[in-house]
């Protein structure tokens, strides 16, 4: 749970993506951890990549970046969220649309409140620049751990065009695309999904960190 989503407190300082990176990377170096796959989804993905460019005690030994955002491709402009109705979010994240799509009049009060104070909270940490970094794409030929990019075929928040961009501009990146899911594929397509990421975990994981 990323502080200030979901009730939780946000730190003043906490005012970027990257300053989220920063706050996990001291974690996993607080805490000892070696042979670390870091996975995140959408805002999470934009964080792991942080995280990366910024991990120089070689603590992150593989990345899992999910129908992620955080960069910025000329040729595949990145949805403006916040400019979406119930609907259109529907449309633009999900492969079945009709199947995930929630009139807001139909959800608690309690639900869209909570859905609004996460909505401020990412305006916070991501509205300006829109939902990327300007620099980090081309920093991201530095990291050498292996990245699997996975994305959901029908995402319309960020494309897979998007995506494939996002996995090229690793030093060591692929992309999967999910078939019949969207920005979410991991709720979609959990089996597929699921499956990618196990594959991956086992040609990157570091036996000797596990002894």
């Amino acid at each position: 749970m990323h502080p200030g989503r979901d009730g939780t407190h946000r730190p003043a300082w906490l005012t970027g993506i990257d300053d989220l990176a920063l706050a996990y990377l001291h974690l996993l170096r607080e805490r000892r951890l070696r042979d670390v796959l870091v996975l995140g989804s959408s805002l999470g993905g934009w964080t792991a990549a942080e995280m990366a460019v910024r991990d120089n005690a070689g603590t992150i030994t593989g990345l899992v970046l999910v129908d992620a955002v955080g960069v910025r491709v000329e040729t595949e402009p990145i949805t403006d969220f916040f400019a979406l109705d119930a609907r259109g979010v529907a449309e633009h994240s999900w492969h079945d649309s009709d199947h995930y799509h929630l009139d807001p009049a139909d959800v608690p009060a309690e639900e869209l409140a909570r859905r609004r104070t996460n909505m401020a909270t990412m305006r916070v940490l991501a509205g300006d620049p829109y939902m990327h970094d300007p620099k980090l794409l081309r920093r991201l030929r530095h990291v050498q751990a292996p990245a699997l990019l996975l994305w959901g075929e029908s995402d319309r928040i960020v494309t897979p065009v998007y995506g494939a961009a996002y996995a090229d501009a690793f030093g060591n990146g692929r992309l999967e695309v999910v078939p019949e899911a969207g920005h979410l594929p991991q709720i979609e397509q959990p089996q597929a999904t699921f499956a990618l990421i196990d594959a991956h975990l086992r040609r990157t994981s570091n036996p000797a960190c596990r002894r």
